[in-house]
């Protein structure tokens, strides 16, 4: 394979081609099966950074990725389980994904968290799982019993792909991220396709995935990352859309004007403080943000929880509230 061609294509800034879908599959086929020298590997890894993706080189790259992705395979015919890449961190404020997770689960959604077991000088979803109990999955066959358990799971990338972990790894050498941490958000590891939430901080690539989930079919909640990660910032709800079988359905519009007040957040981002404020949102103590209680009923509509969007907002108003006074959720309604 003649890297220098590739590398020829992707910083030629004059002619601006981009690769067509079968010439970034079998790239992204040579990049994950370790088949680039360390030469050719930075400069392609670099160049594929400071240029903006095409659909068809992320569908190519993509493509190639999910061919490498082991799969988990679970019989859940009520709900769908949700699938959340964690591939940010907290750097400015906590990170709230596990506290998602965590209030899916309380109506009986499993869900699995797939990411990194480094945070790279953030604080990484697998360190807050940790201080609340829940311990990275070694086997796929573990996380398999976790979700028809109904429990959230966190299923490290290296599990999944020891390609995707040696790409996402390049990040303690190069010092930057790179294409990998892009799609990774996008892949669903379940044999029967699950609801996936995706956040994308960048006006650009958020329209880029945009694409890509309308192109590809996927069953997804698309919204602007929070340090990177898919929650919803809780000073200042983002727009949430809605994917299924190439269409877009708009949930929530993007609050507009100055951050709301959010005296109840943790007192520091570490994964100790971030675990213990978690707690106490969960006993009812402390209360829900309003924008993670829009996110929760957006996933509840996507997992399949309720048939319609309103009344799912309906139960999270009731069951959890901006107070989170409920401690436990019921069973899924019938049907």
């Amino acid at each position: 394979m003649r890297f220098a061609r590739y590398i020829r294509v992707l910083v030629d800034r004059v002619q601006a081609h981009a690769l067509d879908f079968e010439e970034a599959r079998e790239l992204g086929a040579a990049l994950l099966d370790g088949g680039v020298p360390d030469l050719e590997l930075g400069a392609l890894m670099v160049a594929l950074r400071t240029r903006s993706l095409s659909l068809e080189e992320l569908l190519g790259l993509s493509q190639a990725l999910g061919e490498r992705v082991y799969q988990v395979a679970v019989d859940l015919p009520r709900v769908h389980p949700v699938v959340i890449g964690s591939y940010g961190g907290a750097k400015m404020q906590a990170n709230l994904l596990p506290l998602l997770a965590l209030l899916l689960q309380r109506f009986g959604i499993p869900v699995l968290i797939h990411g990194t077991l480094e945070g790279y000088g953030r604080v990484a979803s697998a360190y807050i799982l940790r201080e609340l109990g829940i311990p990275p999955s070694t086997s796929l066959a573990q996380a398999r019993m976790g979700l028809e358990a109904g429990q959230v799971v966190f299923v490290p990338a290296g599990v999944l792909s020891p390609g995707l972990a040696m790409l996402l790894g390049l990040r303690n050498r190069m010092g930057v991220r790179n294409v990998a941490h892009v799609l990774a958000k996008l892949i669903d590891p379940l044999k029967s396709p699950g609801f996936r939430i995706v956040g994308a901080s960048q006006p650009v690539q958020r329209s880029l995935i945009r694409d890509f989930l309308r192109e590809t079919g996927a069953h997804a909640l698309l919204l602007p990352g929070t340090d990177g990660e898919a929650f919803a910032s809780p000073q200042r709800r983002p727009q949430l859309e809605y994917f299924h079988e190439g269409e877009k359905q708009l949930l929530f519009d993007a609050e507009i004007g100055p951050a709301r007040a959010t005296p109840s957040l943790p007192q520091g981002i570490d994964a100790l403080a971030t675990a213990r404020w978690t707690r106490q949102v969960l006993a009812g103590e402390a209360p829900l943000p309003l924008p993670l209680a829009n996110q929760l009923a957006c996933c509840l509509f996507g997992a399949g929880y309720t048939p319609d969007v309103n009344q799912a907002k309906a139960i999270v108003a009731f069951e959890v509230g901006i107070g989170a006074e409920r401690q436990r959720a019921p069973a899924p309604p019938p049907g």
